[in-house]
């Protein structure tokens, strides 16, 4: 028995790429800096949360909006995260698949769990 499925509207799919760019991309790096700020013991800043939600936020727009515009060079841009014939979790697939992904994801989480041990 087969199944047809209807097709993702444009700003459901414009909204999920967004959300994964932000989440897999975006969040990462700017954690990985409020945990840099607190081993500095700088308390001089606001609220941190506030600070990487702002940053994740301008980083995506940027990244979405260079990517989309000089592909060749945006490095950061994720096409397969805003291809409408894709599910969520696909495009997640999709992207993990890559073996640059592998090393981006590696690289991360050795440089929270550090940060991490250091600031805690």
């Amino acid at each position: 028995m087969t199944s047809i499925t209807a097709p993702k509207s444009a700003p459901l799919n414009c909204l999920e790429g967004f959300a994964l760019t932000a989440i897999l991309q975006g969040f990462p790096i700017f954690a990985a800096a409020s945990l840099m700020v607190k081993l500095l013991a700088d308390h001089r800043g606001g609220n941190p949360v506030l600070t990487i939600a702002m940053a994740t936020i301008l980083y995506s727009l940027l990244a979405i909006w260079a990517g989309s515009t000089f592909p060749r060079f945006a490095k950061a841009y994720e096409p397969s995260f805003f291809d409408a014939s894709l599910s969520f979790s696909e495009k997640i697939a999709r992207w993990r698949a890559k073996p640059e992904t592998s090393v981006q994801l590696i690289a991360s989480v050795l440089l929270l769990s550090l940060l991490a041990a250091s600031a805690g």
